[in-house]
């Protein structure tokens, strides 16, 4: 299985990024539950779900069917930062 760029979706909340993790493994997208880096807590981020996808729209629509709020949406660069993008 190829393995697929990373992103992190933020979430206000421990709850709703608990809910999102079961939405999108259950359609088997590839993801783990996680805190967000401390930059993105004071942007009152504090969970994150790292996702593992080649369709990152696909994930983002699959959360949005379930009326979830997300924050936002980041692509993990090869050197470890992340890049804020768009869906």
């Amino acid at each position: 299985m190829k393995a697929g760029i990373v992103y992190l979706i933020t979430f206000r909340s421990v709850t709703y990024a608990q809910r999102g993790e079961r939405v999108l493994n259950r359609a088997g997208e590839r993801c783990s539950l996680q805190r967000t880096p401390r930059w993105m807590e004071e942007q009152g981020c504090g969970y994150s779900l790292r996702v593992q996808t080649e369709n990152i729209e696909r994930a983002v629509l699959l959360l949005r069917g379930e009326k979830l709020p997300l924050g936002k949406v980041y692509l993990r660069l090869e050197d470890g930062g992340l890049e804020e993008v768009t869906v």
